[in-house]
């Protein structure tokens, strides 16, 4: 009975996506998670970290009144050292706290989204198929951010920036339930595709997947990323003369969520194999080691 009241609960939540007018939405959240009332901001902060249990010990900042927002208590910075770098230069490490959806190999172009569900990887990528060609025999993680987690993140290796690419989209959930139950659901959404060059990796793509009630994706080198209309958008940094070198440490901030949403990486394992610890619904931590040299 439970199990039957769980499957109705979930297919009315993914119904209500399809139906719902979630840009609208997703705007109205945004203005409330900006408003810097302080009676209204330390409410919803109060009410939020209490719901969700979110650790603010590791926080940069522990008192709420530290914060102008909602949202800038959400994209809070964490405590130096609160995440130190566990990986060595030639291993991948976690680009963000959350929990391991899904990771493998890409196979005939195939990612896997949720059991029973995989997506295309040249869908993923907007259709760019010298880029996906890149990617075709490479490696995947996606890692899910919820609400209570640490919403930063992090360089997995070192290395150059080639190209981001922003491509509209669509503003599901990317929780389990939307996952388990909505096809090619990280190929609709809206996402900023970022591809580095790395010495260790070779190309290696970092992909931010937006979400219902997501406000912004930011990067460090472009701050909020995003345009009207419904084009796709690329900048290039390796050949645009009007665009500066961008090269980021192993472990040092790519970019962040404002509310939360998942990240994909895309990469070359080259030698390496996965950490024996790591299983589909893993939490993992930034920095932490994902991949280790065979031996």
């Amino acid at each position: 009975m439970i199990c039957l009241c769980n499957k109705i609960t979930q297919k009315i939540f993914v119904f209500f996506q399809y139906i719902c007018p979630k840009m609208l939405l997703t705007k109205i959240l945004g203005v409330i998670a900006n408003c810097k009332i302080a009676i209204i901001k330390n409410l919803i902060i109060v009410v939020f970290a209490k719901y969700y249990s979110v650790d603010l010990q590791e926080a940069e900042y522990q008192d709420i009144k530290n914060y102008s927002s909602f949202n800038e208590f959400f994209t809070r910075h964490l405590k130096k050292d609160a995440r130190p770098l566990q990986a060595q230069p030639h291993e991948l490490a976690s680009p963000a706290d959350g929990v391991i959806s899904q990771f493998g190999d890409i196979t005939n172009g195939k990612l896997i989204q949720a059991k029973g569900f995989d997506y295309d990887l040249n869908k993923l990528l907007a259709n760019d198929s010298k880029l996906s060609d890149q990617f075709k025999d490479s490696s995947f993680i996606t890692i899910y951010l919820a609400p209570k987690d640490y919403h930063r993140v992090h360089m997995p290796v070192s290395g150059y920036l080639e190209k981001m690419i922003y491509i509209p989209g669509e503003l599901f959930s990317v929780n389990d339930t939307t996952a388990n139950n909505i096809d090619n659901l990280f190929t609709r959404n809206e996402r900023v595709v970022c591809v580095f060059d790395t010495k260790t990796h070779g190309k290696m793509a970092i992909i931010f997947v937006g979400a219902l009630i997501v406000g912004s994706i930011s990067t460090t080198w472009h701050d909020r990323v995003y345009y009207t209309g419904k084009k796709i958008h690329t900048i290039n940094y390796n050949t645009d003369e009007n665009q500066q070198q961008v090269f980021i440490q192993q472990g040092e901030e790519v970019g962040f969520f404002e509310l939360g949403s998942t990240v994909i990486v895309l990469f070359d394992k080259n030698n390496q194999e996965w950490n024996q610890a790591m299983n589909v619904n893993n939490s993992v931590k930034v920095n932490q080691v994902l991949t280790n040299s065979k031996n």
